[in-house]
Order: structure tokens, then sequence, then C-alpha cells
């Protein structure tokens, strides 16, 4: 990121009712200038060589195209830009998969002027910005613990069980198939000696972890 006393900001967000919001915020933010809010990402990347953005809040979910995986472009213009993905989820597997492709950091609406402000003072100085919800899921997932008994994949889908995922969510989840979910399932019964997903819930909670 450049040494400016004024960083380079743009937004991309296709909800064009938070785009008065955000003029407003940045309107009260000298240390920020706002050169442009966008409604999809590949009318950011089509302005991007003319506005040379150093930090970029950009929406995680878009109608039609993949937001998450869209932001890598910009990463290829350049490197060291500093990008803040917002969203109103907050998903372990959909804030995973912002880092993975790029982000920066990762804000949950609604989004408040001073939640904004301190976002990006966040960026500026420490190079990361986390809401405080999205800090403790990551948290929670480093110090969740899996049972010995079971394999890494086996441990995934007993966590998804645990939060009431389906067949079908824990399959997009982990990106596999529904039937590849079922196969696991029915290997996590059979170690269990149970037959339901309640019955394995309710043993497994009389495990130790290890």
């Amino acid at each position: 990121m450049q040494n400016t006393i004024t960083l380079n900001t743009i937004i991309i967000d296709p909800d064009a009712r938070l785009h008065e919001a955000y003029a407003y915020y940045f309107s009260t933010y000298p240390e920020y200038t706002l050169k442009g809010i966008y409604r999809s990402v590949e009318e950011a990347l089509s302005d991007y060589a003319a506005v040379r953005p150093e930090i970029i809040l950009c929406e995680a979910r878009f109608p039609k195209t993949p937001g998450l995986e869209q932001i890598g472009e910009f990463r290829k213009q350049n490197p060291e830009v500093k990008i803040i993905m917002v969203s109103g989820e907050n998903d372990f597997e959909v804030i995973k998969k912002a880092f993975k492709n790029g982000a920066s950091g990762y804000l949950t609406k609604p989004i408040t002027k001073k939640r904004l402000k301190d976002a990006l003072n966040s960026i500026r100085y420490e190079g990361a910005a986390l809401s405080n919800d999205i800090a403790r899921k990551i948290i929670q997932a480093f110090r969740r613990k899996s049972y010995d008994c079971f394999s890494d994949r086996e441990n995934e889908i007993i966590e998804c069980l645990s939060q009431g995922d389906t067949y079908k969510t824990i399959a997009e989840k982990l990106y596999v198939s529904p039937s590849t979910i079922n196969f696991h399932i029915q290997n996590i019964y059979l170690k269990l000696d149970v037959n339901s997903k309640s019955e394995a819930l309710q043993k497994l909670r009389t495990l130790d972890y290890a």
C-alpha cells in the first residue's frame, strides 16, 4: 500500500440503496477518499487502472456473479491492494473462501459509520480487519476439537451435523455430492453403533474430546 496521507477507496455493492449512506460516511472521513461506487466487480475492474484504489470494500454476494471468486482479479492488478469483504452472512465457509481468494478483512452488515471507520483504520494500520462476530467464529473454529476415532472428513461432517445442517447443505459446504456425505454418515453411525442423527448426536455428547 502506498504511503499516502489520504488513501483512495472504492466500494462495490449491487444494492444501490446503500450507496448514498456510503457516500455520506466517506464525506466524514478525511483520511480516506471515496473514488467510486460500483454495482459489479466488472465495472470496478474496467475503471481500476484510472482509479488505482488502495482499499476496496466489496460485497461478498452478487445476484448473478460469484463476487468471492472475482476479487482475486484485483490482486493481479495490484498485489498490495487491501480488500474488505462485506456481507450479511457470517458463515464460516464463506469467510474461509473470502480469505482464500485474497480478502484482507471481513465485515458483516449492517455497516455503521463507526464500524466502517474502524475497519478502514484496522486495514490501514494493521493490515487486516474483522467484525467482532467474525473474529469469534474464527477463534471457535481453531478451538474446535475433534474425535480420535473419526477421520478429518468425518469430524467436519459431525461439526456440520451438530450445527443442524442437512445432508444437502453439508455437501454444499464441503463441495462434495450428497451421496458422498451419506457414505460418510453411514460410517459415522457404524462407528457409534447408532441408527439416526439424534442418536448419533446424543452419543457424541458422551464421548471425550481428543
